[in-house]
């Protein structure tokens, strides 16, 4: 008599998806700018998604790509790195998937402002989150969320350590909500200063399979998406800087790379 299959074999593994939407910035003070961009980006499934296969194109030149070395520390296999970040942090119970949002390499190109990672239970809850950001300069800091606000559409606050903008002080404290509703992803990061809201910003998209047809679209919708993030960084740089916003001076990085 065969074999009856087993629940994890009936389950079909977690698909690579792509998100097609806006990128939304609003600064409040002390002088107002506002900007919408349409954007994509990559939710992929890092666990038993790659496991079984990705659609999404890895380590290699293409249309859009997904390259380890552009998270953690560089190296050759990011949920390795993940995955050690969270045992050295303590957490021991994010034995479900681990779903990355990031954008994609673009033609070899690659600059992310910020990517997340969300580490599930097995019972599909959310057990750590991490805010990975880039800034210009080639340095990058991660914002570890965790404890018992972590849960998709709840609140949660990391202090701002890492310098991200000239025109921003190393100061205040960021507000990350994070809501999954069908096919839709909406992530929300302001940031508050003594004064109260001071920056605004959010990522949204539809989310579909990663497929051929779905990448093509993607790519032909915003061509040259990840250069145009940077050229985009620098002529709002130029109307801030035009708007008289205050300048502020890089400081030294971080000691840690992970902050709580």
């Amino acid at each position: 008599m065969p074999t009856p299959p087993t629940t994890a074999a009936l389950t079909p593994a977690p698909q690579a998806l792509i998100g097609r939407g806006k990128v939304w910035h609003q600064r409040l003070r002390p002088a107002q700018h506002r900007f919408e961009h349409d954007s994509y980006f990559l939710m992929l499934p890092m666990r038993l998604g790659r496991e079984h296969g990705w659609t999404v194109p890895r380590q290699r030149f293409g249309w859009i790509t997904f390259a380890d070395q552009d998270h953690g520390e560089g190296g050759t296999d990011a949920l390795t790195w993940f995955e050690a970040l969270l045992q050295a942090e303590g957490i021991d119970d994010a034995d479900g998937e681990v779903w990355l949002q990031t954008y994609p390499r673009v033609l070899g190109h690659a600059f992310k402002p910020v990517s997340f990672w969300f580490a599930h239970r097995t019972d599909g809850s959310l057990a750590a989150i991490v805010a990975e950001v880039n800034n210009t300069f080639g340095e990058r800091h991660c914002y570890l969320l965790r404890g018992e606000h972590v849960q998709w559409g709840q609140e949660m606050q990391a202090d701002k350590i890492f310098h991200v903008s000239p025109f921003c002080a190393v100061e205040g404290t960021y507000r990350f909500r994070f809501t999954r509703t069908g096919d839709r992803m909406v992530s929300r990061v302001d940031l508050h200063d003594d004064h109260g809201p001071l920056i605004q910003t959010s990522i949204s998209g539809q989310l579909e399979p990663f497929t051929r047809h779905s990448a093509r679209r993607a790519f032909w919708g915003t061509p040259l998406m990840t250069l145009g993030v940077v050229a985009r960084i620098h002529w709002h740089a130029l109307r801030l800087f035009l708007k008289r916003v205050p300048f502020f001076h890089k400081p030294a990085a971080p000691e840690r790379f992970v902050s709580r």
